[in-house]
């Protein structure tokens, strides 16, 4: 039996993280792998009420509610769906994981970064993406993708998501094996055909056969 495969994207926002997202579960899909999307924060009942009123513009939260609630609607999805689905060999595919709050809330924001880290892992469990694919592109270009209304966190002094840029690559940097710091400044189908380069060996190390693949 193949072995659960946890894949997390994530990055400063207007990257392409979630169109990269879809795409790439619709590349595992073609291929008859199981497949469970989903998005962090989100993806529950509780999980969706606190992102509503996390991303919601009209709310003002101090930086440590803001952290703990999105640590609370973490592990809520980590609960009820990526547990069970890792446990039944799936490949889940979340849009931004505990990395997020990391950079967000530690390096952009101000609080520990060893806290935070702490403080997650208490939130998942222990449960960590397998690989998290941080794509990254300057932020001047990341600015002009966006295109709907900033929530309330994009809606932040353009310093602040340099520093959430920064953290971003300096996490990277620092565990290179986990998270992989992608170019995301090309084109949606060159973003998306490096990600399945990375992705395609994962897929052999944990199992997961392709299409006329025998298991050996």
């Amino acid at each position: 039996m193949p072995r659960g495969l946890f894949l997390a994207l994530d990055g400063i926002d207007g990257t392409g993280k979630s169109t990269q997202c879809r795409l790439l579960v619709d590349w595992l899909r073609s291929l008859a792998l199981p497949v469970l999307p989903c998005a962090d924060p989100g993806g529950t009942a509780l999980g969706d009420r606190l992102r509503a009123l996390l991303l919601d513009a009209r709310h003002d939260i101090g930086l440590r509610a803001e952290a703990l609630l999105f640590m609370a609607s973490r592990a809520e999805l980590v609960d009820r769906l990526i547990r069970p689905a890792l446990q039944a060999g799936q490949i889940v595919v979340s849009d931004r994981f505990l990395l997020a709050n990391i950079v967000y809330q530690g390096h952009a924001g101000g609080l520990d970064v060893a806290e935070l880290w702490t403080v997650g892992m208490l939130a998942t469990g222990g449960i960590l993406p397998d690989r998290t694919f941080v794509l990254d592109v300057p932020l001047e270009l990341a600015l002009q993708r966006r295109k709907a209304m900033a929530d309330r966190l994009e809606g932040r002094p353009t310093n602040y998501h340099a520093r959430v840029r920064e953290g971003f690559r300096l996490e990277a940097q620092r565990d290179p094996l986990r998270r992989r710091l992608l170019d995301a400044s090309g084109s949606i189908d060159a973003v998306q055909q490096s990600l399945r380069t990375e992705v395609l060996p994962l897929l052999h190390e944990f199992g997961h056969l392709l299409p006329g693949e025998e298991r050996r």
